[in-house]
């Protein structure tokens, strides 16, 4: 078997996590969760090669991190610019969160990863809307086979110049979706997505409610114009997968996979995004299995402070067997 390339494209944040527990934890987040996670599964398969930008200060003890996976590369980690994110999380409760942010990562441009147009897949997972920009994903598209996985994470959340995070409509979402394959994002990043003509001005309100009836019509618009699959995640419930059976629309819903106890739901996103990006390699229109995945790493995520959460793909496999029946 041919050996698999993965590119995965975002910030390496230096995190500062209060858990909802009350517990404090420091470590490196995002994409490290995404790489760890896909390099776990990978195991002498093949390699996976984190695209990020950090701080100086940062750069020695991130790559020694990540120097635990022979299956990691980390040639396109730099710090020329000396700018990467710093953000503290406090959550409220395991799924909600207050956010402050006080360093910015540099965008990954076209030229961080010319050397790499050959990966089967790109898994990108930024967190704010400037990290993995349009021109990024035109580029890949324009000069790569690989597919483009795309977390709506990034467009549909910003700082402000106090150092709030604050999730916003992604108004020109539609200049992007032609150049996702995959787009995946949580409820409420979905509902950043499908807006109304014009609104009143008492309707503007977040929304925390658990309505989906928005999905439907969002992911016919997407796939329409060329995303070929939205993955919708539910927490708890799972995830709602859209794509297309011929002419038409298929909608499934893939449970969850049940924990005991939730340590640290931080990066729980940017895992499920890896395992998209595992479950996808082999058969790249696999969306269910690869939502399987996607679940396994996340649900992984959540039973420990560090990266040693992450399984084999042979435990990961048998996880996926005990919740599903089938892989």
């Amino acid at each position: 078997m041919s050996k698999y390339n993965v590119a995965v494209l975002g910030p390496i944040p230096r995190d500062h996590i209060t858990t909802h527990h009350g517990e404090v934890i420091e470590k490196y987040g995002c994409a490290t969760h995404t790489a760890i996670g896909l390099a776990k599964l990978l195991g002498s398969d093949g390699t996976v090669f984190l695209v990020s930008h950090v701080r100086k200060k940062d750069e020695t003890p991130v790559k020694q991190l990540l120097s635990e996976y022979d299956n990691i590369n980390v040639d396109y980690i730099t710090s020329d610019h000396d700018q990467g994110d710093v953000i503290s999380l406090k959550f409220i409760d395991q799924n909600n969160r207050l956010e402050k942010q006080t360093g910015f990562m540099n965008p990954i441009i076209p030229e961080d990863i010319k050397d790499l147009l050959h990966c089967d897949v790109f898994v990108c997972v930024p967190i704010t809307d400037y990290e993995v920009p349009l021109e990024t994903l035109k580029y890949i598209k324009e000069n790569s086979r690989g597919i483009v996985i795309f977390d709506g994470h990034g467009p549909t959340n910003t700082v402000t110049m106090t150092g709030d995070r604050l999730i916003k409509f992604w108004i020109d979402r539609d200049q992007w979706l032609p150049h996702i394959d995959v787009l995946k994002m949580n409820l409420e990043e979905s509902k950043c997505c499908w807006f109304d003509k014009e609104y009143l001005p008492e309707k503007l309100v977040h929304s925390n409610d658990e309505s989906i009836e928005h999905l439907p019509a969002f992911a016919e618009h997407a796939l329409k114009i060329g995303v070929k699959s939205v993955i919708v995640t539910l927490d708890a419930n799972g995830g709602a997968v859209f794509f297309k059976k011929g002419e038409k629309v298929h909608h499934e819903m893939v449970k969850s996979i049940r924990v005991e106890h939730v340590i640290d739901t931080t990066g729980c996103g940017d895992s499920f995004a890896g395992g998209l990006g595992y479950g996808l390699l082999a058969d790249k229109t696999d969306y269910i299995k690869a939502t399987k995945y996607a679940n396994a790493l996340g649900a992984q995520r959540t039973q420990g402070r560090d990266f040693e959460v992450f399984k084999s793909k042979e435990e990961t496999d048998q996880m996926i067997l005990d919740n599903y029946g089938s892989i």
